[in-house]
């Protein structure tokens, strides 16, 4: 316990005296500050988010796209994000077993928004393999794919809504989530989502690149990230789904 304890001091200690965390979060760019957009496409749509980290807004005092999307276009939105979760896995806090417990077909929704999460590569869970176009159950839901799979199958079952899965900014990627990304899309043709690509993204990383506190690290964004370079991407790509 001790060694947790002084684990978390010394990452609030980080935090506090990072000068990307300190700009980053500035009161400018908080969602208080945003005006609210009564005509947009995306007022009254009901969206669920399934993700870790970077759905939740780790580095940016749990403030998200998601947020931003409440604030600004009155997305009715439940942001359901346990940072450092994978999608593999039964863990009561994991992707699965939170989507099941939050999502239980009780609310209706216009779109699923699932986070292709970069904790999967970087725990070194298995990418497993995609299955036929025949199979509708009995995944591996110890392998990413099979995760993947349970999740469409899932939420066409039980939401019966479209889905959109997103892809992260990774700018220390060792090749991992690439491929993890391109195993996503080729499972794209059987289940039929939409996807949100920001990791190949060349513009958004030409702009995150531009703008040194829009990050706090190589994959988490910050209160003026999600406000300046995601929010536009989400509320034309959601407008698209959604319009």
């Amino acid at each position: 316990m001790a060694d947790q304890e002084l684990f978390m001091q010394n990452m609030l200690t980080e935090l506090t005296t990072s000068q990307r965390f300190t700009e980053g979060n500035a009161p400018a760019f908080s969602p208080d500050r945003v005006n609210y957009d009564p005509a947009s496409p995306l007022n009254g749509r009901r969206v669920a988010f399934l993700g870790s980290s970077i759905t939740y807004g780790l580095f940016a005092k749990g403030v998200s796209f998601v947020d931003y999307l409440q604030a600004k276009d009155g997305l009715v939105a439940t942001k359901a994000a346990v940072s450092g979760t994978t999608l593999a896995g039964t863990d009561v806090n994991g992707y699965l077993k939170r989507m099941k417990r939050r999502f239980n077909g009780q609310k209706a929704y216009d779109l699923f928004v699932c986070q292709l999460s970069t904790n999967d590569t970087r725990h070194g869970a298995t990418l497993g393999e995609r299955t036929g176009n025949e199979q509708w159950e009995g995944f591996d839901l110890s392998t990413t794919l099979g995760a993947i799979e349970e999740i469409c199958a899932y939420v066409k079952q039980t939401l019966d809504c479209p889905v959109l899965f997103y892809t992260c900014v990774n700018q220390k990627d060792d090749g991992t989530y690439g491929q993890l990304v391109d195993e996503l899309k080729l499972l794209q043709a059987k289940w039929d989502f939409a996807i949100l690509d920001l990791f190949n993204d060349a513009g958004l990383n030409a702009a995150t690149a531009a703008r040194p506190n829009a990050m706090y690290d190589e994959v988490h964004p910050t209160q003026a990230g999600y406000l300046k370079l995601w929010l536009p991407v989400f509320e034309q790509k959601l407008g698209a789904l959604l319009g």
